[in-house]
C-alpha cells in the first residue's frame, strides 16, 4: 500500500513528460484522485502499534541502504493533507493556459510522489532522495511558468533548500557511520556494516557535544524548509513569482516537509543535542510570528500579504515542536494539516481576484460582496479558519499550540499568543478592504464563483468547518504515534 502512494503519480508523471498527452489535465487530476482512494482507505488502520503498510526491500545491500516504507498516524495525517489537497491543486489551474501543458502537470505529478515519498520513507538516504527529488519539479514549475524575475528568485529559493540539505545529509552520514551491522536480514547476509534505517540510526548513542553538531545539520535543512526567521528571506518572493499552482504547492504541503522531518528525524535522532539548540530556535521561532505578522500587517499586495502570514503561522507550528511536549506536538501536527488547507483556499481566493481584476492590490479593490456574494461568504469562511476562530479549523490547533509552548516557557508563550491578534488585525484588514466598502467600475463587475471555483473552494469552507467542529478526527489518528515518539526521545 506505501508504495501505491509514489508509484501511481511518479508513473503518470513520466507519461505526461515524455508525451503531448492532450488531456493532460483531465489525467493529472485521475491521478490524484486515485492517490486520495487508497489515502481515505488507511484512515482506518490501527496506528497503536507502531508502523502500518511497511514496505522493505534491500536497495544496495552492501552499503546497508533499502527502499523501506511505512505509514504511522503522524505519516498517516501528513499523507492525508497531501493527497487530499493536490486534487484542489490540479482543478485550479484548470482555467490557466499553459505552454507544455503536458509537463506541467507531469512535473505537478512529480512532486506529489517525491512527498509522499519524504513522509513514508523510513530509510535517511531514501528520506534525503526524495527530499531533493521534490526540490526539482518546484524549481521547474517556477523557473518556467513563474511571474516576472522568476529566474533570479527561484535560483535564490534552489541554492537556501539545497544547501540546508546538504547539512542534513552530513548528519545522516555521520549517523550512518556510528551503527551497527543489522543482526539479521538481507543486508547482514550481504556484509552490509552500516544501516540507514530509521530503527537503527535511532539506536545510536552521540555524546551531547557531537549531537549539538548533528542536530545542527537537521536543523539548518529543515528551519530553511519551513522557513523559520532568519531563513525565511526566499520565501515571500517565491511564493509571489511562482505560478499559483505552485505557490499551493510550496505553501501547503512542502514547507511541511520541513515540520514534519523535526518530528521525524532531527528530534528523535539527536536528542542529546536538544538542550543545547532548542532554545536558541525556540526564540527564533516565536521573533519570526511577531516579525511576519507585523510585516503582514503592513502589506498592501494580497498575495504577498498571504505569504508573510504562512511565515508567522508557521513559526508556531515550529515552536510547539520544538517545546517537545505532547500539546505542542498535536497541535503542530493538526496544524500543519489544517494551515495546508487554509493557505491553499487563500491563495486560490488570490487567483480568482487576480484573474478577474488584473491586480492584487488591496487599494483598487473594494465592494466584490456586493457583486459576488458567494465568493464573499466563501472567503470568509476560509479566513476566519485562518484566524483561528472557534469552530472553525485553525482553533484547536492553535489552541494546543499555544498551551504547549506556555508549558515551554510562559513568556514565549505569552508572545506567542500574539499571532492570533496579529492575525486577525491583517486578515480582518484584508478582507475588509476586498469585499465591502465602495465599489468601482471593476469591482461592480466582478463575476461570482463558478462551477469549479464552487467545488474548490466550497470543499475546503467545508473542511474549515468539519476540522473545526470534529478535530478528535485527526488528534486520534496521531495520539499513539506521538505517544511513542515521544517516548524514544530522552529529553
Amino acid at each position: 500500500m506505501s508504495l501505491i502512494f509514489i508509484l501511481i503519480p511518479l508513473v503518470v508523471s513520466v507519461l505526461l513528460l515524455f508525451s503531448k498527452a492532450t488531456a493532460s489535465r483531465q489525467i493529472a487530476l485521475v491521478a490524484a484522485i486515485a492517490n486520495l482512494i487508497p489515502t481515505i482507505y488507511c484512515l482506518g488502520c490501527d496506528y497503536s502499534r507502531g508502523m502500518n503498510c511497511t514496505f522493505d526491500v534491500p536497495w544496495v545491500d552492501s552499503a546497508g541502504i533499502s527502499f523501506s516504507l511505512g505509514m504511522d498516524g503522524i505519516t498517516m495525517v501528513m499523507l492525508l493533507l497531501t493527497n487530499l489537497v493536490a486534487p484542489l491543486i490540479i482543478l485550479s489551474s484548470w482555467s490557466r493556459k499553459f505552454e507544455n501543458e503536458s509537463r506541467y502537470y507531469g512535473l505537478v505529478l512529480l512532486m506529489l510522489s517525491a512527498l509522499n515519498g519524504v513522509f513514508l520513507a523510513q530509510d535517511g538516504l531514501l528520506f534525503y532522495v526524495f527530499y531533493e527529488m521534490a526540490l526539482i519539479p518546484i524549481y521547474f514549475i517556477c523557473a518556467i511558468w513563474g511571474g516576472q524575475d522568476r529566474i533570479r528568485v527561484t535560483l535564490k529559493f534552489f541554492v537556501y533548500t539545497f544547501i540546508g540539505s546538504l547539512f542534513m545529509l552530513l548528519s545522516l552520514l555521520y549517523l550512518y557511520l556510528n551503527t551497527q551491522a543489522p543482526v539479521a536480514g538481507a543486508l547482514a547476509e550481504a556484509g552490509a556494516q552500516h544501516s540507514f534505517a530509521w530503527a537503527d540510526l535511532l539506536k545510536v548513542q552521540l555524546s551531547p557535544e557531537v549531537a549539538t553538531w548533528v542536530m545542527l545539520g537537521f536543523m539548518l535543512a529543515f528551519v530553511v524548509k519551513m522557513p523559520v526567521f532568519p531563513f525565511h528571506t526566499w520565501q515571500p518572493d517565491t511564493y509571489v513569482v511562482a505560478p499559483t499552482g505552485g505557490t499551493m504547492l510550496l505553501s501547503g504541503i512542502m514547507l511541511k516537509m520541513g515540520t514534519y522531518g523535526a518530528i521525524r528525524w532531527m528530534m528523535p535522532l539527536a536528542p542529546e543535542g536538544a538542550h543545547t539548540l532548542i532554545p536558541v530556535f525556540m526564540v527564533l521561532a516565536i521573533i519570526g510570528i511577531v516579525y511576519a505578522s507585523i510585516i503582514a500587517v503592513k502589506q498592501s499586495d494580497l498575495k504577498r500579504l498571504i505569504a508573510y502570514s504562512s511565515i508567522a503561522h508557521v513559526g508556531l507550528i515550529a515552536a510547539g515542536i520544538f517545546a517537545w511536549n505532547k500539546t505542542g506536538l498535536q497541535g503542530s501536527i493538526i496544524q500543519m494539516l489544517n494551515h495546508g488547507i487554509n493557505v491553499v483556499g487563500l491563495f486560490f481566493i488570490v487567483d480568482i481576484i487576480e484573474s478577474r481584476m488584473e491586480t492584487r492590490s488591496l487599494s483598487e479593490l473594494g465592494g466584490i460582496a456586493k457583486s459576488a456574494p458567494k465568493f464573499a461568504t466563501l472567503f470568509m469562511v476560509i479566513m476566519l479558519g485562518s484566524v483561528a476562530v472557534p469552530l472553525t479549523n485553525g482553533f484547536p490547533g492553535e489552541f494546543l499550540l499555544l498551551n504547549g509552548v506556555w508549558n515551554y516557557n510562559y513568556w514565549m508563550g505569552a508572545i506567542a499568543g500574539l499571532t492570533i491578534i496579529f492575525g486577525a488585525v491583517y486578515m480582518l484588514r484584508a478582507y475588509g478592504l476586498v469585499a465591502f466598502g465602495e465599489t468601482n467600475e471593476q469591482t461592480a463587475q466582478f463575476k461570482d464563483v463558478d462551477t469549479r471555483e464552487m467545488l474548490i473552494l466550497g470543499t475546503i469552507a467545508i473542511l474549515v468547518l468539519v476540522l473545526g467542529f470534529f478535530p478528535g478526527l485527526i488528534l486520534n489518528i496521531s495520539d499513539a504515534s506521538v505517544n511513542q515518539i515521544m517516548s524514544s526521545v530522552p529529553w
